[in-house]
């Protein structure tokens, strides 16, 4: 096409480099059958390659978590989990490569034909369809399909919480209020978004920008057809366009996905569909579930945190038990954030006062320790992000070590020389949280902070800690929580954190509402770089600035202790997901 070039979605290889080294792996490991391993299972070897591979298709694979999840509606799906088990019954434009390694990073076409068609200046991305494309009631699946579901995502109203970068994107002063309240007779009325035939979709950018096709890999680019959109019931029935559809969804219990009949495993590379079906239970007994794993009446934690103390002694000191589990770093942190809407934390130093305060080493600890929690956390961007410097410590957490003087020091300079009261909201679901949050009151009574633990209901966090007026109205000063990259990239990591553009009234992950122009523009201009390596030096600014604020008490860079059953193949953990790619398993025994 005259006027526009042809790009590849990719890591860049600066990008690729920098996440070999932090995953411990190289391109060597992953040599043979796109990174298959044919050697048997050992511990942390999923972390690298594919453990048990196979083809063998048949059987129920048996998925258990603690916590429900966020929402099976791919407009409002944010948690970790939940994009990854998007896969297994929704497609969009593009999708991760299915590999272990930094190849799990590149984008590969999914509902797309090829890699976009892309304009000169960057902002403008022309897909074309695959033909034979269809949803599970049979029907086709077109390019306004695709544009109604992300017509979706601007309908905050009636479907908030889930990733927000695509308003952000396609916006631009518009307004557009969602399909729900579009005065348009078809209600596609978004101007950015173009669907010219069945099979073509152009996307209008306000500034070039690389990330895009990343932010339509979330959930929120997969297609919806108008006629099936119940809106906020949307989650209880969605439809699929993937190798799966749900049988049943039973909200706080789980689910139950077969095969989509309709799904043609030709237009799909991506994905092995291997069971014939797929079992979620939501329990909230973690110590039950991890029992069920070992025991082998369950396959794998959904969720993906890691399994409980009881367990991990158990798989640590048992050579058989922990051969099936892995600890790789996983491009989460694990952190406090502090509330500069909430007094006093509305002075700098009372900010200051509980990130010295606080015991790098305890809070290492109630998470896990080294092995099943991670290392003690440095700074807001995780090690696998290019742009990150681990070495960069401007809090001293390195020492892990409370810093006392500093703390008072810090109390006399904010006017609360004795201390203070707060409170601390927790997920009540969430033990190893609940832990870091009883080691941080401990750290703060020493220095006459005292925090009130106050645990709300973890599938509420959207209306919870991310709702501003309810952080508010409770007087949350410090808020227990951990992000993975929503793409891997500085602004797929702390963007969503620390960028004003994503401060929402619901699903507001932007804890402290951190709206600091210079970190605004930093985030603008990385985002505008056509150099990785430049972007990555921008987004290291940005983590600077948030540094600078002491808006966030970073705890670990996590690492999580899961356990597979033996019986699962084609078990890897996948870098572009941070968790196992559920889309490739496969059970064993056919059963």
């Amino acid at each position: 096409m005259a006027g526009k070039t042809k790009v590849m979605v990719a890591a860049t290889a600066a990008l690729t480099l920098g996440l070999t080294a932090a995953c411990g792996g190289s391109s060597d490991d992953n040599k043979d059958n796109g990174g298959t391993s044919s050697t048997g299972a050992s511990f942390n070897a999923a972390a690298t390659k594919i453990v048990n591979p196979s083809d063998k298709k048949g059987g129920t694979l048996n998925f258990w978590s603690s916590q429900d999840v966020d929402s099976f509606d791919p407009a409002i799906s944010y948690y970790g989990w939940s994009i990854d088990m998007n896969r297994l019954y929704s497609r969009t434009l593009m999708t991760y490569t299915p590999k272990p390694g930094p190849d799990g990073l590149i984008l590969s076409p999914d509902l797309a034909e090829a890699a976009p068609q892309v304009s000169e200046d960057g902002k403008t991305y022309t897909f074309k369809l695959k033909s034979g494309l269809k949803f599970d009631d049979g029907s086709p699946i077109t390019s306004k399909d695709i544009k109604y579901g992300i017509e979706r995502i601007f309908a905050q109203d009636v479907v908030p919480g889930g990733p927000l970068y695509l308003i952000e994107e396609l916006d631009q002063g518009q307004k557009y209020p969602g399909p729900y309240k579009d005065t348009d007779p078809n209600k596609l009325g978004l101007k950015t978004v173009e669907t010219p035939d069945d099979s073509t979709i152009i996307f209008h950018l306000k500034a070039a920008n690389a990330n895009f096709p990343y932010e339509l890999a979330l959930p929120g680019g997969a297609p919806v057809p108008q006629k099936r959109d119940t809106g906020d019931k949307y989650a209880l029935a969605p439809a699929s366009s993937g190798p799966y559809k749900f049988e049943s969804i039973q909200p706080g219990k789980g689910a139950t996905l077969v095969r989509n009949p309709n799904w043609d495993p030709a237009t799909d590379p991506n994905r092995k569909a291997l069971p014939d079906k797929i079992v979620l239970t939501i329990t909230t007994n973690a110590d039950d579930m991890d029992s069920r794993l070992i025991a082998g009446t369950a396959d794998l934690d959904s969720s993906q945190s890691g399994v409980q103390t009881q367990a991990r002694t158990q798989i640590l000191t048992n050579d058989k038990l922990k051969e099936t589990a892995y600890n790789p770093n996983n491009g989460f942190i694990r952190y406090a954030a502090l509330s500069p809407k909430v007094a006093p934390f509305d002075n700098i130093e009372c900010r200051k006062a509980v990130i010295y305060a606080s015991d790098p080493t305890t809070l290492q600890t109630a998470r896990g320790g080294p092995i099943a929690g991670g290392d003690i956390a440095t700074n807001m961007l995780p090690p696998n992000i290019l742009g990150a410097d681990p070495k960069y410590d401007p809090y001293g957490r390195a020492q892990g070590k409370p810093q006392v003087d500093k703390a008072k020091a810090a109390l006399q300079a904010c006017g609360k020389p004795n201390g203070f009261d707060t409170k601390i909201a927790v997920r009540n679901n969430k033990p190893a949280e609940i832990a870091t949050a009883t080691a941080l009151q401990a750290a703060l009574k020493t220095v006459g902070i005292n925090a009130a633990i106050e645990q709300y209901d973890g599938k509420n966090i959207s209306s919870v800690v991310g709702s501003p007026s309810v952080v508010k109205a409770k007087g949350y000063g410090i808020m227990i929580a951990g992000w993975g990259a929503d793409f891997p990239t500085g602004y797929g990591y702390l963007a969503p954190l620390a960028s004003g553009s994503f401060i929402a009234q619901s699903g507001n992950f932007n804890l402290p509402e951190i709206n600091d122009p210079a970190i605004n523009d930093l985030f603008a201009k990385g985002l505008a770089e056509k150099d990785a390596q430049a972007a990555a030096a921008d987004y290291q600014q940005a983590n600077e600035k948030v540094m600078d604020g002491y808006y966030y008490l970073p705890f670990v860079f996590d690492k999580a202790l899961n356990y597979y059953n033996p019986r699962l193949t084609n078990v890897y953990f996948h870098q572009g997901l941070a968790m196992v790619d559920f889309a490739s398993l496969g059970v064993s025994d056919g059963k």
